[in-house]
């Protein structure tokens, strides 16, 4: 049997000369999962992890969470700038009327409601929103002026929320509730889930909510979006691969899994001798830690302050099992910080204005799919296609192929 030919010399590359082929070059050693690694340049936000601080474009998200709307910082992400009154009353107006879905998709989620019913309302809407943008007739963000992008990202971001709770209320044998054209954001979410308008406080304490989680840094769901974006696919297609991306646990699942730590705990007495337990045997306590911040996180501040706000049992537990929590910690392993996330306070906030858990996760992509977007239209700015390298590690080749 002839023996293979050795590897040839790596040719030169025509577009870079001087340099080897890209296929044939060594890759660099990079850390597991690219942590830390530095892919591109953006102007839409940040996230200091030391300091316990992240920003939507110049300005700190959690003071935007305060005194803002989430159609402001809807624009802020889209336009680059915060709306003055007459430009936000006009943004709202806009986003209000593509909150409507086409009669080709309306039809079409009862199918997919009971296709997914043991899955839920957030893979359901991978398949509702892929067909959305064909309905809506999406196409490669290669081939769209920056204003056209920008026409489709705002579209699609209008109907996710009405995708979400339409497919919840299907699965739960109920009919989709029609947006209504003269609610704010948050307060028609609530009142498509729920068929009545919510009351002010809470809808203003879930707005707080989606404001601070509409970006945050090159999360795994914002990076899946832009390498979709880097080939040039229509904006659904990239928003489909980021929902893909946080539907996984380890990304946006934890929410309710937060609040299901709390319902395993159950009452106070349980409290220390549980969380030693998960401690000494390694098991992760659900709602806390977080890859990026080493203090804490400033979106659990905020919404410890709101549940706080809003008072009761459930809110005085929560805050007596972080306090625990951080107090064990610090005898059991010390010099280990370990913080409450957004996750823990998060769903405590959802329950406490009446949102069901299946829609913890789902409510947090309703928010992220502006972010999401922005950086979908940052992204189709840069004709540069994202291609990193791996590096082989198993059998050597080339090996004899065997005979049938």
């Amino acid at each position: 049997m002839p023996t293979p030919a050795s590897p040839t010399p790596a040719t030169a590359d025509p577009h870079l000369p001087g340099r080897p082929a890209p296929g044939d070059a060594p890759a660099p050693t990079v850390p597991r999962g690219l942590a830390g690694v530095v892919v591109t340049d953006t102007a839409l936000g940040d996230v200091r992890g030391r300091e316990g601080f992240y920003h939507y474009r110049q300005y700190s998200a959690i003071e935007l969470a305060e005194i803002r709307t989430f159609e402001d910082v809807w624009h802020l992400m889209v336009h680059g700038e915060l709306p003055d009154r007459e430009q936000a009353a006009a943004f709202a107006a806009r986003t209000a009327s593509l909150r409507r879905l086409p009669d080709e998709v309306r039809r079409a989620l009862p199918a997919i409601a009971a296709a997914g019913a043991a899955s839920g309302p957030l893979a359901g809407l991978r398949t509702a929103l892929s067909l959305y943008g064909a309905a809506a007739g999406f196409r490669p963000v290669y081939d769209l002026t920056a204003e056209r992008r920008r026409d489709d990202a705002l579209a699609a971001c209008a109907v996710v929320p009405t995708l979400l709770t339409a497919l919840h209320r299907l699965g739960q044998g109920l009919e989709p509730v029609e947006p209504r054209d003269d609610l704010p954001h948050a307060a028609n979410y609530l009142y498509m889930l729920t068929g009545q308008v919510p009351d002010p406080a809470r809808a203003r304490a879930v707005e707080r909510y989606l404001i601070s989680t509409v970006d945050h840094g090159f999360n795994a769901s914002t990076f899946t979006g832009r390498v979709v974006a880097s080939t040039g696919a229509d904006l659904a297609a990239c928003l489909v691969a980021a929902v893909g991306a946080l539907s996984g646990p380890l990304h946006g699942g934890a929410p309710s899994r937060a609040l299901d730590t709390l319902d395993t705990i159950g009452t106070p007495d349980r409290i220390d001798g549980w969380i030693r337990e998960q401690v000494r045997s390694g098991g992760r306590i659900m709602g806390f830690g977080h890859p990026v911040y080493r203090t804490e996180d400033p979106r659990s501040r905020m919404l410890r302050e709101i549940a706080r706000g809003i008072g009761g049992p459930l809110v005085d537990f929560a805050v007596q099992v972080e306090r625990q929590v951080e107090e064990i910690l610090a005898e059991l392993k010390p010099g280990r910080e370990l913080h409450t996330n957004v996750e823990f306070y998060a769903g405590v906030v959802m329950e406490l204005c009446g949102l069901p858990r299946a829609m913890f996760t789902p409510t947090f992509c309703a928010a992220r799919v502006v972010g999401w977007s922005a950086n979908i239209l940052e992204q189709a700015e840069d004709s540069k296609i994202i291609r990193p390298a791996a590096r082989y590690g198993g059998t050597p080749a080339p090996q004899p192929v065997p005979a049938p």
